[in-house]
C-alpha cells in the first residue's frame, strides 16, 4: 500500500502480524490499595490481537510533537491507526491535509469540519473546500513510553 510522502509530524509503518506477541497477564491489578492476588499470573494474551482488529488495514504511527498531549498522546508515543474504520464526529484520526499528515480530533459543526488539537497552544484547523483533505484512518490505541 502506497503511503504519501510523510511530514515531520508523524511516521507511519504498516502493521505486520507475522509473529504473535504473547505476554502473561496479571489479573486484577489494583489502582488503589494493593491486592494479595496482584502477583498471580492468570492467563496469557496475544498483544497484537488485543490492539489490532484489522491487520491488513492497520498501521502504526510514531507521533512527533505535543498537539495531542492533553488526551495522553505524547511526542514519541505510537498510535494504532485502522484505515478500515469509518470516522465519526469527535473521533481521533490521522488526517492528510495540504500535503501533511497530522493526528487530531475531528469535529463536525454545522457542516464544517474542524481538526482540533488537544493542546491549547494550537488553534483549530478549518477544513475548507480549498483544502486537500482526507481522513486517512481512525486512531484506536496508543502505546505509551515513560
Amino acid at each position: 500500500m502506497e503511503i504519501p510522502e510523510l511530514s515531520e509530524k508523524l511516521e507511519l509503518f504498516p502493521f505486520t502480524s507475522d509473529h504473535a506477541i504473547i505476554l502473561p497477564v496479571v489479573a486484577g491489578i489494583s489502582a488503589g490499595f494493593p491486592s494479595p492476588a496482584a502477583d498471580f499470573i492468570d492467563v496469557a494474551i496475544d498483544l497484537s490481537k488485543e490492539i489490532v482488529k484489522n491487520p491488513s488495514s492497520t498501521f502504526l504511527g510514531r507521533v512527533k510533537g505535543d498537539s495531542m498531549q492533553d488526551i495522553g498522546i505524547d511526542d514519541g508515543d505510537i498510535i494504532v491507526v485502522d484505515k478500515s474504520l469509518p470516522y465519526k464526529d469527535n473521533c481521533i484520526a490521522v488526517c492528510f491535509i495540504d500535503q501533511e499528515f497530522t493526528v487530531k480530533r475531528i469535529l463536525i459543526d454545522k457542516d464544517i469540519c474542524w481538526l482540533i488539537a488537544e493542546n491549547g497552544k494550537y488553534p483549530p484547523i478549518q477544513v475548507t473546500s480549498e483544502s486537500e483533505f482526507i481522513i486517512w484512518g481512525v486512531v484506536t490505541s496508543v502505546i505509551k513510553f515513560f
